[in-house]
């Protein structure tokens, strides 16, 4: 589990590292109240997403007034991100984290991270760090000195004043340095962390130091142990879901988000209470609800079908749609045609279509390049798709 940064700078705070004064807001109103009450020169406001080189995909920007950190507020929240060439769900940034600008003259990079390879703890620090640090440590190999930490007990022991001395040579910047290395182990060994990142970790004219970003990464399998950890992870989910539902809205549909792993999309409510209730009698779990309102146009009902493909549990799609007078079969399926062509990733998908155009939706289906399932009765789709969600499918991924 990836924590956001205002999460992540909260924890390692607790292990005696300093970070810039800040708030996390979720409104422009809030940014500006957050910006008055810490009252700095300069403020840095940044998106929180949890991807690499913020910067570089504008999510951090920089104000000198509280009425301008509102405004950057107002253009952040809500814009989304897409992650990995699609292979990964978009990201949207709910939050902002309002700081103080901290002017540095020199910046650093510190991390202690798992290396999985070696099944050692590892310590990981340049004099020379900011953005890009794993590119320009690729051309240059003595660029991040490395150092394998010993776990001892509930405490990670190494070669902390070395490494320190190797990247400060001014010993009371390396003295501190040292500490900042130590603490960053304890908080690793703590939290059953596999990553404690900090990049920048800047020198202040006053000589300083200062974790301007932080990156940690929780032990998924850990988390049953760590009950305030897990917590984080729920209500990042929530945010997710809330942003769903609402965003739902404005595409004429009805949705809400599930634990399951069979997407379904259905024109009608009381249709897809039925459809719910036969997948889970068939021994199988919905991610969703998704009502198609009569109103939606076929690009309405590709974003909603796209919110299906996105959801990184979904493994099956069951379209059970009825058409009547005001949306027809082959509306529906020209949406799930768009949202295939634009998302690209392929999983079964089962119909089961009756009614007005329901023969020609097929034929639009076949036109738009979509593999389906077809299927003459709810019933059978419903054994149909918890059936290829339980098991692999590589014909789909092909």
């Amino acid at each position: 589990m990836l924590l956001h940064e205002f999460q992540a700078k909260k924890l390692i705070k607790g292990f005696g590292i300093t970070c810039p004064m800040g708030q996390v807001a979720a409104s422009p109103t809030e940014a500006q109240d957050a910006a008055e009450r810490l009252g700095c020169r300069r403020y840095a406001v940044k998106g929180q997403l949890l991807i690499s080189n913020r910067m570089q995909h504008e999510a951090i920007r920089y104000a000198s007034s509280p009425r301008e950190v509102a405004e950057h507020a107002r253009k952040l929240i809500g814009m989304s991100f897409k992650v990995a060439n699609g292979r990964l769900p978009d990201q949207t940034i709910h939050q902002v984290l309002v700081e103080e600008f901290v002017e540095s003259t020199h910046e650093l990079y510190a991390s202690v991270a798992l290396d999985r390879a070696l099944g050692k703890v590892v310590l990981l620090a340049s004099g020379l760090g900011g953005s890009g640090i794993e590119e320009r440590a690729a051309e240059e190999p003595g660029l991040i000195h490395r150092s394998a930490l010993r776990l001892e007990g509930n405490h990670a022991t190494g070669a902390f004043s070395e490494i320190a001395t190797e990247v400060a040579p001014e010993p009371d910047l390396a003295i501190a340095l040292a500490e900042i290395y130590r603490n960053m182990a304890a908080a690793l060994v703590a939290n059953d962390a596999t990553l404690v990142d900090l990049n920048p970790l800047v020198v202040t004219s006053d000589r300083q130091l200062v974790a301007v970003d932080a990156k940690i990464t929780i032990d998924d399998n850990a988390l049953f142990r760590r009950p305030e950890l897990a917590a984080l992870r729920l209500e990042n989910e929530r945010l997710e879901r809330d942003r769903n539902e609402l965003e739902a809205q404005r595409y004429q549909i009805n949705f809400l988000s599930l634990d399951g792993d069979i997407g379904v999309a259905v024109n009608g409510a009381g249709l897809a209470l039925a459809t719910h209730d036969l997948i889970v009698d068939c021994g199988g779990s919905p991610s969703n609800f998704m009502d198609i309102r009569t109103t939606a146009t076929s690009l309405d009902i590709a974003h909603g079908f796209e919110m299906l493909l996105k959801n990184p549990r979904t493994k099956a799609i069951l379209v059970n749609v009825h058409g009547g007078g005001m949306q027809r079969c082959d509306t529906i399926a020209e949406g799930l045609g768009i949202a295939v062509r634009r998302r690209g990733r392929k999983m079964p998908i089962v119909i089961r279509m009756a009614g007005n155009n329901a023969d020609f939706a097929r034929t639009v289906l076949t036109n738009n390049g979509v593999k389906f399932i077809e299927t003459d009765t709810m019933l059978q789709a419903a054994q149909r798709v918890v059936e290829l969600s339980k098991k692999e499918t590589a014909q789909w991924q092909s």
